[in-house]
């Protein structure tokens, strides 16, 4: 039974799941704002608010775990997280991202497209 199991698989095993994850997080933190498909906006949505929650305690440990969460190639992401993001949004109580769908994809599988950036 699947209680509880409310995660998006995407058809990829579990590590190559992680590393997209990691990967549209990186991306979305860098440029905070992406275009990707609406199941993988909702998805890193989720993901990526966590993240700068977590970034507003703004200590060694906090700094340490997202890290861990982004991984190696999440270095300028995490000071990025915790130097400004977690200060902009320090008096907000979440909600800091927002997606806007965008259309179908133009090709064949036509997936459904949405904008995910921040508030």
């Amino acid at each position: 039974m699947r209680h509880h199991n409310v995660n998006r698989k995407f058809g990829r095993e579990r590590n190559a799941r992680r590393a997209l994850l990691r990967s549209l997080a990186i991306a979305l933190i860098d440029r905070e704002h992406i275009e990707t498909t609406e199941a993988k906006a909702k998805e890193i949505r989720a993901y990526v608010e966590k993240l700068i929650t977590k970034g507003k305690d703004g200590t060694l440990a906090t700094r340490r775990g997202i890290h861990s969460k982004l991984g190696s190639g999440g270095d300028k992401a995490t000071k990025k997280i915790i130097e400004d993001l977690s200060v902009r949004y320090k008096e907000r109580p979440g909600g800091y991202l927002r997606i806007v769908k965008s259309g179908q994809r133009i090709g064949s599988d036509g997936a459904k497209m949405a904008i995910i950036e921040f508030v």
